[in-house]
């Protein structure tokens, strides 16, 4: 269950997972003298002569008091060589980690939600007024209890109090400052946001990515390091032309050892504190044996989607209900949750049947489906028989669902490549792109004929690697790297480019006209 941990000694582990760490062996210096054999002595000990050497990290606020620990021995069985004292936070209270998401589809309201150690309700200062926040939190108890997991034991750790509180009266597509916190616990920095478009408006500018999870900047090794998450931060920070951004599942890959949701949290405020940054659920937030998931391998490691719901507070309808939809400017977004029931007659399919059917063509004339795992996509595992990247039973039951209310993009994250198909249905092409005076792959939605899937499990967890099989046919176009898809619409016109965050280039871009 922990193999994600570096060891496989026996489990469970003995004390908590550190929240990074870095082998002493990359100072040089550290042995540079004595001798780096192994010398034995009585009762079978090593011993290895060092010398002085140095390693640095770079900490964030967590609240809770921070060790600095010398170890041998593994993460399983660690043997403490030396430790410092206790290193305290200056203000554990300081409140932290802004991110904005969109409470409906007009544009004058957003949501802000925060971290901080403080309890008491704070507050959003913003053009001229505030709001009050929301205040809620978690515990180890309310972490999976059926089977061992780090989430209720070695990687748990306390997250302070989750602040959330409403932006009102604002006015689409126009920029804002805001600031957060108390007169007790301090204030954030002013950041500048701007509200996305309304419903119904001429165009719209989306960010769609799945599977990022975090990185140090400082080259540190921790729990699930996915390489590619900074660069993909970097690249979308660079941006000024973003109105919202859909992170479509694996959000922050902490799989129970909770402190790496302040990490990505942290690593995520230059994006998310500026623009609405909306979210799906994915197995790595949700699944657990015994928690009603539709998949029961162990890949919340026992979060079952509390710290996730926690701290991405979605325009859902209920707890542990993680679907929804919501619409900017000319496209209308069905969001589903792939870990939870999606047969006929559940009832989240209902839902997605009544969501599908509401939608006014003429308001918004596109339609954007998305969740995690994919109806669609050419990798293949030599894991396949445990973790297959496609579920057989998925498109049989909900593809007929899309046809018949003619979505146009189905958008997935899960397999961490980027793919485009034709107009696809029941695994054949239905219709085809032809390239416009530009060059560019066209799909005349005029004349419909299916939705096109596109995979993009591209914002930072290591790669997938195609191999050598010929694709399918309905495969156009693939790609390996780390990046996202940029959108752009107006009412005619639905451009998607799968943009490198390695290179900056765009590695693939389509149309849809109507």
């Amino acid at each position: 269950m922990y193999l994600q941990t570096g060891d496989t000694s026996s489990l469970p582990l003995t004390c908590h997972y550190p929240v990074k760490y870095k082998f002493l062996n990359t100072d040089p210096e550290y042995i540079s003298c004595g001798k780096p054999t192994c010398e034995v002595s009585a009762g079978s000990r090593c011993f290895v002569q060092t010398c002085s050497g140095s390693v640095s990290f770079r900490l964030i606020n967590i609240r809770t008091d921070v060790f600095f620990v010398f170890f041998t021995g593994g993460l399983a069985l660690p043997c403490v060589i030396n430790a410092s004292s206790a290193l305290s936070f200056a203000n554990p209270k300081s409140p932290l980690y802004g991110h904005l998401s969109s409470v409906d589809s007009t544009g004058t309201q957003m949501r802000v939600t925060w971290v901080s150690g403080d309890s008491s309700p704070q507050q959003v200062k913003y053009n001229g007024l505030t709001a009050t926040s929301n205040v809620s939190t978690f515990t180890a108890a309310s972490m999976s209890s059926h089977a061992a997991n780090p989430a209720s034991d070695f990687g748990w750790h306390d997250p302070g109090f989750i602040h959330s509180a409403v932006m009102i009266g604002l006015t689409p597509s126009t920029s804002y400052i805001y600031s957060f916190g108390s007169d007790d616990v301090g204030w954030s920095k002013i950041t500048n946001f701007t509200t996305p478009p309304a419903v119904g408006a001429n165009s719209v500018r989306v960010v769609m990515y799945g599977d990022m999870g975090k990185a140090e900047r400082e080259n540190a090794s921790i729990h699930y390091s996915a390489p590619g998450s900074i660069g993909v931060v970097d690249a979308l920070t660079r941006r000024n032309d973003v109105d919202v951004v859909l992170h479509i599942g694996d959000i922050s890959y902490a799989t129970g050892f909770l402190v790496e949701w302040d990490s990505f949290l942290e690593l995520l405020t230059p994006v998310a504190s500026k623009v609405s940054y909306m979210t799906a659920i994915g197995n790595h937030e949700r699944d657990f044996p015994g928690s009603g998931s539709v998949y029961t391998l162990t890949d919340s490691g026992g979060e079952i989607g509390v710290p996730y719901e926690t701290y991405f507070p979605m325009p859902a309808a209920a707890a542990d209900k993680p679907w929804y939809s919501y619409s900017s400017g000319p496209i209308h977004f069905t969001v589903m949750s792939t870990e939870h029931n999606w047969t006929r007659g559940s009832e989240q399919y209902s839902w997605l049947q009544e969501d599908l059917a509401s939608v006014n063509r003429t308001i918004t004339p596109w339609i954007v489906f998305t969740g995690h795992r994919p109806m669609y996509s050419s990798y293949t595992s030599s894991l396949d028989f445990l973790l297959a990247p496609v579920d057989t039973n998925f498109a049989p039951e909900l593809e007929p669902l899309l046809l018949s209310a003619k979505v146009d993009i189905a958008v997935w994250g899960h397999v961490h490549n980027y793919e485009r198909s034709c107009a696809v249905f029941n695994g054949t092409c239905l219709g085809m792109p032809t390239n416009d005076s530009a060059g560019i792959a066209t799909y005349n939605n005029a004349d419909y004929k299916a939705p096109v899937q596109i995979v993009v499990g591209t914002a930072g967890f290591e790669s997938n690697d195609f191999g050598t099989a010929t694709p399918p046919a309905w495969s156009l176009a693939r790609i390996k790297d780390y990046g996202y898809i940029y959108i752009q619409a107006d009412r005619t016109r639905l451009t998607v480019q799968f943009v490198s965050s390695t290179s900056g280039t765009v590695g693939d871009q389509c149309s849809f006209t109507r």
